[in-house]
């Protein structure tokens, strides 16, 4: 980072940096943007108990409704109330298990203002997982999405369970409420007096949220964050992306003005706090997607100025721009034509006037599209909660979109670091967040991979220190012990270098290494990543602990192979797994694994590959909530078809030099 622009960043003050909890963020924001736009909420998709109840109006199916942030504030305040009459009271731990909508963040910002600890699960999560994230906590009640998910609580010992939407047949359950009729408790009982004393009643130290890890590595740990953490990470971000003085008109920023659209679960802390956070303290209005699988459609409705999303979505808006190419061969020769100029664009400092021409050319028949088919008004996309492929990047900047990538642990309440949008470096995570100290352990990290630089800086473990940080796992003191240095850093156990200007690049997870059985270590997460583009493969995990080669298992792209097989004449099997075992389509998807072997060292190459016929997602339980891969469950699903990687006969691999 500058010097000029750390100390702009630090001294940076404005109306939302403050030192105050999340619910009076809230309050404050609220006030100063009373007759903004505050959330919009789509149509036809849920028996909202809140429109039943009168106390919103019902959206067009199809279609967006908007509410203003006194009326978001209203609806915050009359739930706060019903949840206090309720029997909730300060320091209770409070679960939500819902999707990503409006009354999700309605419900975080009643609970927290009534003093509650919210304890967030995933709707993909298994009744077990359900229990264990409910009774680790010693939560006392739970809100859920719908009937569907009402019968989680049983064996727990919880006082109420309130259903966002309308249900059914539980008028004898006295324990069971749906969220209208908790904010109508409310509405009778509200006082602003014993309000305002509730929120006296927090400060800072006081634990927030409990949010709980993964599980890929281990049993999930509850993260204590407390609203000062939270606070810290939100006066960082708007520190980053703030409307500055010193910013030139033309970057783009979070504040009022913007649109953010959510689709991310907010039980993951990225969406919670980029997404949720941040921009309710900014004034920014958030519209909620109908799921991940609606996004363009709601993109288009919405036409937002802005978004946060994993690399996955990326990888999945690339591959719709090129399937939407596809329709002909004209097309597809354009795109892929426009796809080389964005990226000789994105690589190039001073363009000369050849390429400028080019890239005009490119933007009038490919890019204006594809900004258009994203709502044409789009600014900024923020990239976390993974590795962003840095070709990937470089495409969707030298198309005119600004994509930041950052990074962050649930740990940190998130956001470490993210490209500042005046100085993106594609590749890198972006130099540390204001009042973030980063150091790196390169005791931690095998010596070869200390040799593997991207830009020649410091390699090793990422060492994070800085109010944002965790000061623990819930009821875990030798695992919050064995998780910090002694002078107080968090061990992050991911392998990074640190370049000489302080931008960070990711390399892998320290416990994501493949160590070979010939003593090499290999990172899987940049050799995954080459990938992104590759039209012909969907998702690759790549194999090798304790084996003498690297391998992978690998999810065709099934439309890419279809498409091709037609152009060539090619007579597939109808059925997915007969097609993963078919030579043909091995050797098509083989041909595009070597072109990426040829920009790797020769103990990072793919010798050997088996294809599976199941896509990865969290629903399947092969992907987290935030679509990284589930390396043990992959393996542990699949454990045959690894076998078959290394007991695949030597001449059908590819050649070892």
């Amino acid at each position: 980072m500058s010097d000029d622009r750390a100390a702009a960043e630090a001294r940076y003050e404005d109306e939302v940096i403050g030192d105050d909890t999340i619910p009076n963020l809230f309050e404050a924001s609220a006030r100063r943007n009373a007759n903004r736009p505050a959330q919009r909420y789509k149509g036809g998709v849920y028996e909202r108990s809140l429109v039943a109840s009168g106390v919103v109006e019902a959206a067009p199916a199809g279609d967006y409704a908007t509410l203003t942030y006194r009326e978001m504030r209203d609806v915050v305040r009359h739930l706060a109330a019903g949840f206090r009459d309720l029997g909730v009271e300060t320091g209770d731990r409070v679960g939500i298990l819902a999707n990503t909508r409006m009354e999700w963040a309605q419900s975080d910002f009643a609970l927290l203002a009534a003093g509650g600890v919210v304890t967030t699960v995933y709707v993909e999560s298994t009744p077990e997982q359900v229990r264990y994230l409910l009774s680790d906590p010693g939560a006392s009640g739970v809100v859920v999405e719908n009937a569907d998910l009402l019968e989680v609580e049983d064996d727990l010992d919880l006082s109420f369970v309130v259903v966002l939407d309308e249900v059914e047949g539980y008028d004898d359950r006295e324990d069971v409420h749906t969220l209208g009729e908790v904010h109508e408790r409310g509405r009778e009982a509200f006082d602003e007096e014993a309000y305002r004393s509730w929120l006296d009643a927090r400060d800072l130290d006081d634990l927030a949220s409990l949010i709980y890890t993964s599980g890929t590595t281990g049993e999930p740990k509850g993260v204590q964050l407390t609203h000062g953490n939270f606070r810290a990470n939100v006066n960082q971000v708007r520190r980053r992306f703030g409307p500055r003085p010193d910013r030139p008109p033309e970057v783009p920023t979070i504040d009022s003005d913007s649109t953010t659209l959510s689709f991310l679960p907010l039980a993951h802390v990225f969406e919670r706090t980029a997404g949720h956070f941040v921009p309710f303290a900014s004034g920014t209005c958030v519209a909620y997607a109908e799921s991940t699988d609606t996004v363009a459609d709601d993109i288009a409705l919405v036409k937002p100025t802005g978004a946060t999303s994993v690399p996955r979505i990326y990888e999945r808006i690339f591959r719709g721009m090129r399937e939407q190419a596809s329709e002909s061969d004209a097309k597809a020769r354009i795109f892929e034509w426009a796809v080389g100029v964005a990226r000789q664009r994105a690589q190039t400092d001073d363009p000369g006037l050849a390429l400028r021409a080019q890239h005009a050319l490119a933007d009038r028949l490919v890019y204006s599209t594809v900004r258009e088919n994203l709502g044409g008004e789009i600014e900024l996309f923020i990239s976390g909660g993974g590795s962003l492929s840095k070709d990937l990047a470089r495409l969707f900047i030298g198309m005119g979109l600004t994509v930041c990538e950052g990074y962050g642990l649930t740990e940190t309440a998130p956001v470490v670091s993210c490209n500042p949008p005046e100085d993106i470096r594609a590749g890198t995570l972006g130099p540390a967040l204001t009042d973030i100290e980063v150091r790196i352990d390169g005791e931690a990290v095998p010596e070869e991979q200390r040799a593997q630089t991207v830009a020649g800086g410091e390699v090793g473990e990422l060492l994070v220190r800085g109010p944002n940080v965790t000061d623990g796992y819930w009821n875990r003191p030798e695992e919050t012990e064995a998780a910090f240095t002694e002078d107080g850093f968090f061990r992050t156990g991911d392998i990074v270098e640190r370049t000489d200007d302080d931008y960070l690049v990711f390399l892998d997870r320290l416990k994501q290494l493949i160590v070979l059985s010939t003593g090499k270590n290999v990172a899987p997460g940049p050799i995954e990543d080459r990938f992104a583009t590759v039209e012909r493969v969907e998702q690759v995990m790549l194999l090798g602990d304790d084996r003498k080669f690297v391998g992978a298992l690998v999810v065709p792209n099934v439309e890419a192979v279809r498409s091709w097989a037609e152009r060539e004449g090619v007579d597939l099997p109808a059925d997915r797994e007969a097609l993963c075992d078919d030579e043909r389509v091995r050797a098509y998807v083989g041909e595009a694994i070597e072109r990426v072997n040829e920009g790797l060292g020769k103990a990072e190459r793919i010798k050997q590959f088996e294809l599976v016929p199941e896509e990865w997602t969290p629903e399947n339980d092969l992907l987290t909530p935030s679509l990284k891969l589930k390396r043990r469950n992959i393996r542990a699903r699949y454990a045959d078809r690894v076998e078959a990687v290394y007991d695949r006969p030597k001449q059908e691999t590819a050649a070892d030099d």
